[in-house]
């Protein structure tokens, strides 16, 4: 589980495949501060995608990525050079300062539109609408593994507000209308929505 926090900006070192005709990929990220105490077998959230330390090399980290992530994500589109957002996974007792995030993106959305005021952004993202039917209001989503706050809610679309802090020392920053983002709705968004679909299936209770 991870928070949504962001910890540090890595910057993507390489991007290989797996073999001539594999679908998978090898991803390796230097890392200087999240690399102090990682180790083989951690999870790390990468743009919000949840993926396994495999090797180690003083402060670079390298992922494999599936097929079935690639296909969700955003992460096979990264490129040598580009900076990505990581947080470790939480530890029994780690204060929860965003909102509890899987790292299992739901899938891509779209920034429509942003608007600079002063040292605030304001972005409208493009989503599926089985995901924006999981939001709400003032509710919690997850924009390439950063938790931020919903403002405005539409059948196809979002809004958030973001502060100076988040915009300088996050990949967000950086958008530009038309690139592609990680989205992971709520955890306890996806639970009820779950639950009201069962009830319907079978019926009022007796």
């Amino acid at each position: 589980m991870f928070t949504g926090l962001v910890e540090e900006l890595g910057t993507v070192a390489e991007v290989a495949r797996q073999g001539r005709k594999s679908p998978t990929l090898l991803l390796s990220v230097q890392a200087p501060l999240v690399a102090k105490d990682a180790k083989i077998g951690d999870s790390i959230a990468i743009n919000g995608c949840c993926l396994t330390v495999v090797k180690k090399a003083r402060s670079l980290l390298s992922f494999e990525a599936g097929e079935e992530t690639l296909s969700r994500t955003n992460l096979g589109r990264l490129k040598s050079g580009r900076r990505v957002n990581l947080e470790r996974s939480l530890a029994v007792g780690d204060r929860l300062g965003g909102h509890l995030v899987a790292g299992h993106v739901d899938a891509q959305g779209t920034l429509l539109r942003r608007r600079d005021e002063s040292d605030w952004s304001s972005m409208v993202f493009a989503a599926p609408h089985r995901l924006v039917r999981q939001m709400a209001s003032k509710g919690s989503v997850a924009v390439d593994g950063v938790s931020l706050t919903l403002v405005d809610v539409d059948p196809n679309w979002f809004s958030v507000a973001l502060i100076p802090h988040t915009l300088k020392h996050t990949t967000l920053g950086k958008l530009a209308v038309g690139d592609s983002v990680n989205i992971e709705t709520d955890l306890l968004a996806k639970y009820v929505e779950r639950q009201m679909a069962a009830a319907l299936e079978t019926g009022p209770s007796r």
